[in-house]
């Protein structure tokens, strides 16, 4: 028998490094996960580089590998992602940013990244910066999750190799936006944001949500920190790659953003946002009945990450422990492949993204058992599927799901 389907389960940041408070364990080994080691000893395992040996990859890269899409060809910056998860209408040759709302003094001094993480008022914000004009270029905002925001440039003669105007720590100025290739068309979109830059200052000011925010005490948002340029080029979707119709089920923003840039359905999830509390059964749901008119589910869980960052190995044990939870039943799957592994490892000790290999399952239907106890970095590298990157996985599904086409006479 051979599966028809396949369920991607991702979890962020999973992958981890030997911790003495967990006697020489991972949060994952320590954890209580019958799901996910009933899975391992039903498939093959293995150790994945998302990018390459040792490489710390950001997470849109990473996703790009483990999507099929050489990430050193495809990736121009995380803000296209941004824009397309937050569901703009993105262009080719369209320039987008990702920025932040942030308080500055008044000499473009730094003085919250993220205005206090305001979480209200953003929309009339990003309304009022629909009033910058700026000759021979349509500009486009968005409000995002809290602070976060994306900008669009769209016209002729724009380049996307420019640098940020955040300078990553308060306390500092603002920084110039320059062109990193000394093009015409970067010159030009340079300038371009540093009017905006300026432009944004002047109207956010004294913008009566600020003037309620400095009546309570608040940080205003007068200002946008700009970042993370990128330009949008359509590239062959997984159907035409690799016969997969494909589904995601996601609460941030980038991993929306990731998976329309490849040709996926983003499913709308209530209570999938991307947090601690996201609602970690209702997602697997979400994706098992997203199975039923697509025969690839991308599912992803970002809470590992979180507690990685966080440095809380208890923390990263509880949410996978709620992972496992959560996807009670999944093994009532007969025709589907099962796929759980992450994007990069995220270890407590580092509070970062690291170069080490994350684990990987495959289960289902058609895959050759190695015999495997349980799910996790330790027993993972003793497994069956060996050590694979990243861009390897797809062909490798595409294979087992019999929708890959020889090579050769």
């Amino acid at each position: 028998m051979s599966a028809s389907k396949a369920l991607l389960i991702l979890c962020d940041g999973l992958g981890d490094r030997p911790l003495d408070a967990l006697g020489g364990r991972t949060p994952l080994k320590a954890a209580y996960k019958p799901n996910l080691d009933r899975l391992a000893r039903r498939g093959i395992s293995g150790i994945m580089d998302p990018i390459a040996p040792g490489i710390r990859p950001g997470s849109g890269p990473a996703h790009l590998a483990i999507f099929g899409y050489d990430p050193f060809r495809y990736y121009t910056g995380r803000g296209i992602f941004e824009a397309l998860g937050v569901g703009m209408e993105i262009q080719k040759g369209d320039i987008v940013f990702r920025f932040n709302f942030a308080t500055l003094d008044k000499e473009r001094r730094v003085i919250d990244r993220r205005a206090g993480r305001i979480r209200e008022g953003t929309r009339e914000l990003v309304k009022a910066l629909g009033n910058i004009r700026i000759p021979g270029v349509e500009l486009l905002f968005k409000e995002g999750i809290e602070h976060r925001g994306i900008l669009a440039l769209r016209g002729s003669r724009l380049g996307w190799k420019v640098s940020d105007t955040d300078p990553q720590k308060e306390g500092l100025k603002v920084l110039p936006c320059r062109s990193l290739d000394d093009t015409e068309e970067s010159r030009r979109t340079a300038d371009i944001i540093n009017k905006i830059m300026e432009q944004a200052f002047e109207i956010l000011e004294n913008h009566p949500i600020n003037e309620a925010r400095k009546a309570k005490g608040k940080p205003p948002a007068n200002a946008i920190l700009i970042r993370g340029s990128s330009h949008y080029e359509e590239v062959p979707g997984l159907k035409e790659r690799f016969g997969l119709e494909g589904a995601c089920v996601a609460g941030g923003t980038l991993y929306k953003g990731v998976a329309k840039f490849v040709g996926m359905e983003v499913l709308e999830v209530k209570g999938a946002t991307g947090t601690y509390g996201t609602d970690f059964r209702g997602k697997f749901e979400a994706a098992i009945k997203g199975l039923e008119d697509h025969n690839f589910v991308f599912l992803h869980f970002k809470a590992p990450d979180l507690a990685g960052e966080d440095g809380d190995s208890l923390r990263k044990i509880e949410v996978i422990e709620r992972i496992d939870k959560a996807i009670s039943g999944i093994e009532e799957l007969r025709d589907t492949l099962i796929i759980i592994t992450a994007d990069h490892s995220t270890p407590c000790a580092l509070r970062t993204h690291s170069g080490d290999p994350v684990p990987i399952v495959i289960s289902g239907p058609g895959v050759r058992v190695d015999g495997n106890e349980g799910f996790d970095e330790f027993s993972a590298s003793k497994g069956g599927l060996g050590r694979i990157r990243g861009l390897d996985l797809m062909p490798i599904l595409a294979d087992l799901l019999n929708l890959a086409s020889k090579f050769g006479a």
